[in-house]
Parts: C-alpha cells; structure tokens; sequence
C-alpha cells in the first residue's frame, strides 16, 4: 500500500515542486508563466509565500505529488483578509482527492488565520479546475475575457470565489500561518489526508 501524506513545504521540496510546475508553464495555459523560473528563484518564492501563509504538499511514498498554497490577493490594507489559492498536481496522481485534500486543509488554516474570503483564479476552459473549485464550494465570480495571451491564443480567465468565515462584524487581526500551533496545523493536515482515495493511488505508484 501506498504511503501519503501532507504536509507543510520545505526548501528542499523546490526541485520536486519546480518539476511539477515547469511543464504547466511549457505546456499549457494554466499558468500565464511564459519562462521557468530558476531553482533558486522558485526557492525564493517558496520562502517568501510560506514566512505568512500555508504552502502544503501531498507526498506518495515520500514522492512530492502535488502542491497548493495561499496568498494575500490583494495589496490595499483593506484585503488583507483576503487569499488567493492555487494547486498543481503531477499529472499521473490527479484524480484521486489530493486536490480536494490539499485544497480542503489550505481553507481550514486560512480560517485559522481569520482569513474571510478565498479566491481561485483558473484560465477557461478547464473543467477539472473549474470543477474542483465548486466542488469545494466556490462560486463563479465573473469572467475577464480573452485577459491573456500564451502559446498563440488568447485565453479567459475565471474568478472563483468561497466565504471562509462569514459575518458583518469587524474582521479578527490576521494571523500569520507561522502564528497556528504546529499541532493545530498537523491535526488539520491528518484529517483532509482521509480525503485522498489510496485505492485510486495504488495503481498509479
């Protein structure tokens, strides 16, 4: 049997994490990304993301697998309970919940942090991504059209959008992801694991 398991991103996961990512910039229009990134430019990204919001990665027998994280989604001082998220997944494990994993635990830390609203940006068509955001609860905000520009097209992109903690009332500060106990984070990492399919798994190992 496979073994999984989620966790929070270190350094030494970028080589892994940049060699799911490069061929979605080569590829595909799923990223608006036109040149990869260096090892030490991706690392870089890592460290600045993770030092405030959660960077997560679905491991299979200790194999990176896929990857999500959040971050702020706007700069004014007023959308700063607001975060975007975005998930890449090796192509051979989509399919089996990592996604509905990886996502479910990024939400559960954001509330932890008194985020309000998560956001997804997702280039159309793409129904597995447009799928997974509703699945989990995002409504479709609107769509900016023919916004960019790759691989000799021009592409629409998708606003999704989902409450994270609701209410009228002035928002709690926001935490930092480094301010959430370590055993909270695991605690939330061990339940969204149960979400993953390991039968589906099996065979792709």
């Amino acid at each position: 049997m496979s073994h999984t398991v989620l966790r929070r991103a270190d350094i030494s996961d970028a080589a892994r994490i940049l060699e799911i990512y490069t061929p979605y910039i080569t590829d595909t229009n799923i990223t608006f990304e036109y040149d990869i990134p260096t090892l030490e430019e991706f690392s870089a990204r890592i460290r600045k993301i993770s030092a405030d919001y959660p960077y997560l990665v679905c491991t299979v027998d200790n194999l990176v697998a896929g990857y999500a994280y959040a971050h702020r989604h706007m700069e004014r001082a007023a959308y700063q309970w607001n975060a975007e998220l975005s998930i890449y997944l090796a192509p051979r494990f989509r399919g089996a919940g990592l996604g509905t994993a990886l996502y479910t635990a990024l939400i559960e830390i954001l509330r932890q942090m008194h985020v309000r609203n998560a956001y997804g940006c997702v280039t159309l068509p793409n129904e597995g991504s447009a799928g997974l955001h509703k699945s989990m609860g995002f409504s479709l905000l609107g769509i900016f059209h023919h916004t960019g520009y790759k691989l000799g097209a021009w592409h629409d992109v998708g606003w999704f959008e989902r409450p994270v903690c609701q209410g009228s009332e002035a928002p709690l500060p926001l935490l930092s992801v480094q301010d959430i106990p370590d055993g909270q984070i695991r605690d939330i990492l061990a339940h969204c694991k149960r979400l993953i399919q390991t039968d589906v798994l099996e065979g792709r190992v």
